[in-house]
C-alpha cells in the first residue's frame, strides 16, 4: 500500500498549476489546472479514484459570466464591500476588486482553495479578506453585495445557499449570481441581467461553450 503524502499547497500550485489567463476575463490570469496537474494529490490520496477534481483548480461558466459582467459594469461593484461566496479560484473576487470594490471577502472552505485564492490575488495586483468557514448556515457579514457563481450544481447545497441568500436581502444587501441555468437555480425568483456564451471547464475535460447569465435575486 502506497503512503499518502500532504504536499503544501502554495508551494505545489506554484510548482504543478499553470498561470493562464481566463477565457472570456482575459484581464485575470488564474493559476489553473491541466491534465498532468495531479491534483489528488494535494489531499494526500495515494490514487486517483477519490471524486471529482478540485473545483477551484478550474474556471466554472458562472462565474466566468459574473467577472466578465462586473469588468464591463465597475458601477456594480465601485466603492462597495463585496462577498464573493464559494470564492473558488478567485475569479469573481479578483473581478470586483480590479472593479473597484471598496473590500472583497473571499468565502471558501476548501483550505487547498484558500491557498489558491491567496496565490491568485498576488498574481493580479489585489487585496482580498479571506474566509475559510461556511457562511451559509448564519447571518450574512456587514457588506453591500453578495457575489454567487456555480453554487447550484446541487439540491441540498443550492438550498442553503438560497436560504443565505434571501437573507441578505432581507438585510438590504444586493445579490448578483452567475450561473449556466442549472437545474437548482431558482429561476422564478431571479431578474435576467446580462446573458454569456461562456467556457465551462468544470462540465466536462475539454472546454466547452455554454449559455450562461448573471442575475439578480429579486426579494
Amino acid at each position: 500500500m502506497r503512503r499518502a503524502v500532504h504536499h503544501d499547497p502554495h508551494s505545489f500550485i506554484r510548482d504543478r498549476l499553470r498561470i493562464a489567463a481566463v477565457p472570456l476575463v482575459p484581464e485575470i490570469r488564474l493559476y489553473s489546472a491541466h491534465p498532468a496537474s495531479g491534483l489528488w494529490r494535494l489531499d494526500g490520496s495515494p490514487g486517483q479514484g477519490g471524486g471529482p477534481p478540485p473545483y477551484w483548480g478550474y474556471q466554472w461558466a458562472g462565474g466566468v459570466a459574473l467577472a466578465r459582467y462586473i469588468l464591463d459594469r465597475p458601477d456594480s461593484v465601485a466603492g462597495l464591500r463585496v462577498l464573493d461566496l464559494g470564492a473558488g479560484s478567485g475569479l469573481v473576487a479578483i473581478a470586483a476588486a480590479l472593479a473597484g470594490a471598496r473590500e472583497v471577502i473571499a468565502a471558501e472552505i476548501d483550505r487547498n482553495g484558500l491557498a489558491a485564492l491567496e496565490l491568485n490575488a498576488t498574481e493580479n495586483g489585489v487585496s482580498l479578506t479571506l474566509l475559510g468557514d461556511d457562511l451559509t448556515a448564519g447571518p450574512p457579514p456587514d457588506v453591500d453585495l453578495v457575489a454567487v457563481g456555480d453554487l447550484f450544481y446541487e439540491r441540498a447545497l443550492a438550498r442553503r445557499v438560497t436560504a443565505f441568500l434571501d437573507r441578505s436581502v432581507a438585510a438590504g444587501i444586493k445579490v448578483l449570481i452567475g450561473d449556466p441555468y442549472r437545474a437548482h437555480l431558482p429561476l422564478a425568483r431571479l431578474r435576467v441581467l446580462a446573458e454569456y456564451a461562456t467556457p465551462d471547464f468544470g462540465g466536462a475535460r475539454d472546454a466547452s461553450t455554454t449559455p450562461s447569465a448573471v442575475f439578480a435575486l429579486e426579494p
